[in-house]
C-alpha cells in the first residue's frame, strides 16, 4: 500500500482543515517545499497536495508552489480548482504525476471520462469526498461546501468501462479529527470495485489505522494531521507498510 503524506495549501501556507471547514484551520508554516523535502528524506515516495485556495476560488490556484514541490523528486498527486483540460496539462507539465478531479467528477462525468481516456487512467485520480446522510454516502462539492443529491455508488457506476484506475474517498465526518478511517467503507469499495485502486483518506491517527486500511484492500492511504501532530513518523509508517 502506498503512503501519501498530505500537504494542504492555503494562500501559500501548509494547513489542515477540520472536516473541510475553512473557518477551522490549523497552520503548520509557510514553506511547503521544505515540508515535502522532509517527507522525502524520511522515506516517502509520493506526496498528496491539495490546493485549497484553488478549490475555493479557481482564479487563485497555487501552481508555482506545486511546481516547486515536484522539483523535490517526489511523485506528486494534486488537485484543487482543476476545471479544464488546460489546468490538467499545466499540472502535468509542471511534473505532477496524477491530477485529482473533485467536484467535476460528480457533476460532469462525461467530460471527466473524456479526460481519463485522453490522458490515461494513471494520470487522473478521482476525489470522491462523501458525507453519510440517512445511511447513504453522498459526494460533497465545491470544496466541501455543498452536498450532491446523488450517491457514491451512482457516481462510480458512471465511470464503468471508462478507464478509471485511481480514486480516493474521504469520509468528511472523520477528516482531520484523528478518529480512525472508515474501514468498513473501504473494505466494501475494494470488494465491489476491485479494478480501482482505492485510497483511504480521513481520520488516520495511528499505524494500526494504516494496517487496517491495507487489510481492507485499500491501495493507498492519505495521512496529514497524524504526521503533523507527531502520532507517527514517515519512517515508522513506511516500515509498517513494508513489514505488513
Amino acid at each position: 500500500m502506498i503512503l501519501y503524506p498530505a500537504i494542504d495549501l492555503l494562500d501559500g501556507r501548509v494547513v489542515r482543515l477540520h472536516k473541510g471547514e475553512f473557518d477551522a484551520v490549523t497552520d503548520y508554516g509557510d514553506d511547503p517545499r521544505a515540508v515535502a523535502e522532509q517527507f522525502g528524506e524520511a522515506g516517502a515516495v509520493w506526496v498528496h497536495v491539495v490546493d485549497l485556495s484553488g478549490a475555493r476560488d479557481g482564479a487563485r490556484r497555487q501552481g508555482e508552489i506545486i511546481r516547486s514541490i515536484c522539483e523535490t523528486g517526489l511523485r506528486v498527486q494534486t488537485g484543487g480548482g482543476v476545471r479544464s483540460s488546460e489546468d490538467i496539462e499545466e499540472l502535468l507539465a509542471a511534473g505532477v504525476e496524477r491530477v485529482i478531479i473533485g467536484s467535476l467528477a460528480v457533476t460532469d462525468p462525461k467530460r471527466v471520462s473524456g479526460w481519463l481516456q485522453h490522458y490515461g487512467g494513471d494520470h487522473i485520480t478521482l476525489a470522491l469526498d462523501v458525507r453519510q446522510i440517512a445511511g447513504r454516502y453522498r459526494p460533497a462539492l465545491k470544496g466541501w461546501t455543498d452536498t450532491s443529491d446523488t450517491t457514491l455508488e451512482d457516481v462510480i457506476a458512471r465511470y464503468e468501462g471508462k478507464g478509471l484506475a485511481h480514486a480516493l474517498v474521504t469520509d468528511i465526518g472523520r477528516d482531520g479529527d484523528l478518529s480512525g478511517p472508515n474501514i468498513a467503507l473501504y473494505k466494501r469499495l475494494a470488494a465491489d470495485y476491485p479494478s480501482i485502486n482505492w485510497q483511504a483518506s480521513g481520520g488516520v491517527s495511528s499505524l494500526d489505522d494504516l494496517r487496517a486500511a491495507r487489510e481492507a484492500g485499500a491501495a493507498g492511504a492519505i495521512t496529514g494531521k497524524a504526521l503533523y501532530e507527531g502520532r507517527f513518523t514517515i519512517g515508522e509508517a513506511v516500515a509498517c507498510l513494508r513489514d505488513a
